[in-house]
């Protein structure tokens, strides 16, 4: 397996020493627009024969497959934010690569009922192309970081190990991390939360199909595992509610995130000014991106470890009956900052999304998991997956009664 990996950002960097304990791939390029911090992500390898770095484009679909070509590579691993999806999907298409991502292509609300029913969801543009994959022969596995991801891989284990009938599955995302000295200090990129978090959240009943809501709705107090306790969670546009009933069998769908009550003001606050707006402005005879400006003017992600405390926690919560008994469960996944940096580096967050496509992409080249088109993680065999989480060192739980 050659791997393309595109993006040297936070978990771009993390995915790099995470790989590099495994013995599964014969090369990996590793790709961003600045040269100077792909160079840096592998750096710190000592010299790992395996990697190397080199200078694309992302927004070029030709870029991508020229790199591809020129290396050979197998399969091309996305790692940058969701606006460049596509350019990176058809590029790999181009180039005969197989494609891994962590994010979907980006939806577009409806322009008359935006808070009632969906317009282009998450991932549409993707699955139009999914003949095309197939008849190729080859695979696109989309959403496979964390959440998405794992969080599908728990779902469809939860249908296959744990339920005779699901009523719901609903994601839920929380965390008790703090970052020092900093006022307002996303973990994660701000591009994307915004995109993720001021849209139209989407929710899926079977007698109803998917729907959306008004943004930061229906809140909730869950409280999570290991020490991080309650955490208030509002819906979010996210993948899991596009990918999972493709797959799972279930009544409802839901993805909730918790955000806070300062985060969510910010978030509004920008909305409010238009800083969330992707259309350029010109300001003083230079064209910018309102958004670009915010994301910017904030601390990358990738830098936060050293100041951050904390745990953060993805999981599935899952309802339905067994043996004719119900039954309420949490599966989780638990990332402790501490534990992160000491490893490799890289804070809990981005850590925590980087190790699932490693993981995926050694089912892949032992071919344990394999199949053609445009698929989500639902479409394997979760098992496999968990088992090898484990084996990284980074195990996984259930909790019995939600």
């Amino acid at each position: 397996m050659r791997i393309l990996l595109i993006g040297a950002g936070g978990v771009g960097s993390a995915v790099v020493p995470i790989a590099a304990r495994r013995d599964f791939f014969e090369q990996m390029v590793v790709a961003d627009y600045d040269l100077g911090r792909a160079a840096r992500a592998i750096a710190r390898l000592g010299g790992d024969s395996r990697y190397m770095a080199a200078r694309v484009d992302a927004s070029d679909p030709a870029a991508v497959e020229a790199l591809a070509r020129a290396h050979g590579s197998t399969h091309v691993l996305n790692a940058v934010d969701p606006r460049f999806v596509m350019p990176i999907f058809d590029g790999a298409f181009a180039a005969g690569a197989d494609y891994l991502d962590m994010a979907m292509s980006l939806s577009r609300p409806d322009p008359v009922a935006p808070h009632e029913r969906t317009g282009v969801k998450l991932g549409d543009d993707q699955f139009a192309k999914a003949p095309a994959w197939e008849g190729a022969g080859r695979l696109a596995l989309v959403g496979m970081g964390v959440e998405p991801g794992l969080s599908d891989v728990f779902a469809r284990y939860a249908a296959d190990r744990l339920f005779d009938e699901i009523d719901e599955i609903g994601v839920r995302d929380g965390a008790n991390l703090v970052v020092e000295g900093y006022d307002f200090a996303p973990s994660f990129s701000i591009w994307t939360t915004i995109e993720e978090c001021l849209n139209p959240p989407v929710v899926w009943e079977r007698d109803r199909g998917w729907y959306t809501t008004a943004p930061f709705s229906e809140p909730e107090t869950f409280d999570f595992p290991e020490g991080i306790g309650p955490v208030e969670c509002v819906n979010v546009e996210h993948e899991e509610v596009l990918l999972i009933p493709r797959w799972v069998n279930a009544r409802r769908v839901t993805f909730k995130y918790g955000l806070g009550d300062e985060f969510i003001g910010v978030l509004k606050t920008l909305h409010q000014l238009g800083l969330d707006r992707t259309e350029k402005l010109r300001v003083g005879g230079v064209e910018v991106s309102p958004r670009d400006v915010v994301a910017a003017a904030l601390p990358h992600p990738a830098t936060l470890g050293d100041r951050m405390r904390g745990k953060t926690c993805a999981g599935v919560w899952a309802t339905g009956t067994k043996d004719g008994q119900r039954r309420e469960v949490y599966l989780y996944h638990v990332a402790d900052n501490e534990t992160t940096m000491a490893l490799d580096g890289s804070q809990a967050v981005v850590w925590q999304t980087a190790i699932n496509p490693v993981i995926a992409l050694e089912l892949i080249a032992s071919g344990t998991w394999s199949g053609t088109g445009v698929l989500g993680p639902e479409a394997f065999d979760a098992v496999p997956f968990l088992d090898l989480l484990t084996e990284y060192g980074s195990p996984w739980g259930i909790r019995e009664g939600g």
